[in-house]
């Protein structure tokens, strides 16, 4: 009967419509094309591209965020570090004098002091690893800050300046230096690792994969220099400098004063290794400072690029949903309209039958 055969072209056509408006309906939820990548057609390998390429930038924005967190800690512990120097090396050490014996044993007790503070700031950690420890993230670089008044290097330059006097003051600089650069153990304030130029004492600093290609070097040393390059009065590294020129006051006393002369010049050897190292921190503070904008500026370009690509990919995966919307209310009701003619067309059959 010619109702029965419109009948069946409106069902399939309804079934049509049914299966539209269910990929429309999916589509709404999802916001997504399909949800199987192979429906993508040709358009599959670049949407797999540029999935990949999103992963690497996000990788390097996470590397790069932890490496900030990294670097302010240490900037925190350097800037304090920095202050103990520029108060023992421009305050305390220009007023030692032969004639004024009586403060001696104050800065002495201040410098035993500061010497342990030191100690802990290059213990300071971040996230459970230490800045100053090269890759020995689970032990100090500095075994035992609170030792540091009383260990083996500031016991030898206290028995070296202990023998200041008889114009043997080079001498006793020179034996300051020797104690402070001397790394056997007893002696050495710095864990075996760092100590060791086959281990800490010689490797890289540690670097972050910050782009394809590119490792940034954010690591420091407890016992020498990164960046900085130490000039003047010094031991080659800022660290030691400090330590040494505390360890020096630390040990001054009224005893010393006997011999002017000599301790006029040992001052100036504290006053000259103090200056250096606070010239070779601010210089190190000064190079993790450009090294942390180079980092900010390559994670906000791996922010914009992430941005770039997740558009593109957008374009390739998502729908627009005021299209999809559109379609969606047109299907509704082209689908309201089959059913509407399915029934009334069965009506008129039915009709016709019963006739």
């Amino acid at each position: 009967m010619p109702g029965i055969d419109i009948i069946g072209r409106l069902d399939t056509d309804t079934a049509v419509l049914r299966a539209r408006l269910l990929t429309l309906t999916r589509q709404q939820a999802t916001g997504l094309k399909s949800e199987r990548p192979a429906d993508l057609g040709a358009q599959l390998p670049r949407a797999l591209s540029l999935r990949a390429e999103i992963a690497r930038r996000d990788t390097y924005g996470t590397l790069i965020g932890q490496a900030l967190s990294r670097t302010e800690a240490t900037q925190q512990a350097l800037g304090r570090i920095a202050d103990i120097a520029r108060k023992f090396g421009s305050v305390i050490a220009v007023k030692l004098d032969a004639n004024n014996p009586d403060v001696l044993p104050l800065y002495a007790s201040q410098a035993r002091q500061a010497l342990v503070e030191v100690g802990q700031l290059l213990n300071a950690q971040q996230g459970g690893e230490y800045l100053f420890g090269g890759s020995d993230f689970a032990n100090p670089p500095v075994p035992d800050p609170d030792g540091l008044p009383t260990g083996g290097m500031a016991a030898g330059i206290a028995t070296a300046i202990g023998m200041l006097g008889g114009g043997n003051a080079a001498a006793v600089a020179a034996a300051t230096r020797a104690a402070a650069l001397d790394d056997s153990t007893g002696v050495t304030p710095f864990s075996a690792f760092v100590a060791d130029p086959s281990r800490g004492g010689g490797e890289p600093r540690r670097s972050v994969v910050s782009a394809d290609g590119t490792a940034t070097p954010i690591g420091l040393f407890a016992n020498r220099n990164a960046a900085a390059t130490s000039a003047g009065e010094t031991t080659g590294s800022w660290a030691r400098d400090l330590l040494r020129g505390l360890a020096s006051i630390a040990a001054l006393t009224p005893a010393q004063t006997a011999s002017q002369e000599d301790f006029k010049a040992l001052a100036d050897t504290i006053r000259h290794g103090l200056q250096s190292a606070s010239n070779a921190l601010a210089d190190e503070q000064g190079a993790l400072g450009q090294t942390e904008q180079q980092l900010t500026d390559m994670q906000t370009r791996h922010g914009q690029m992430h941005d770039s690509l997740k558009a593109q990919l957008a374009d390739i995966e998502e729908v627009d949903m005021a299209e999809v919307l559109t379609r969606m209310q047109a299907t509704k009701t082209a689908l309201e309209a089959s059913y509407n003619a399915i029934g009334t067309i069965a009506s008129l059959s039915l009709v016709s039958y019963l006739r």
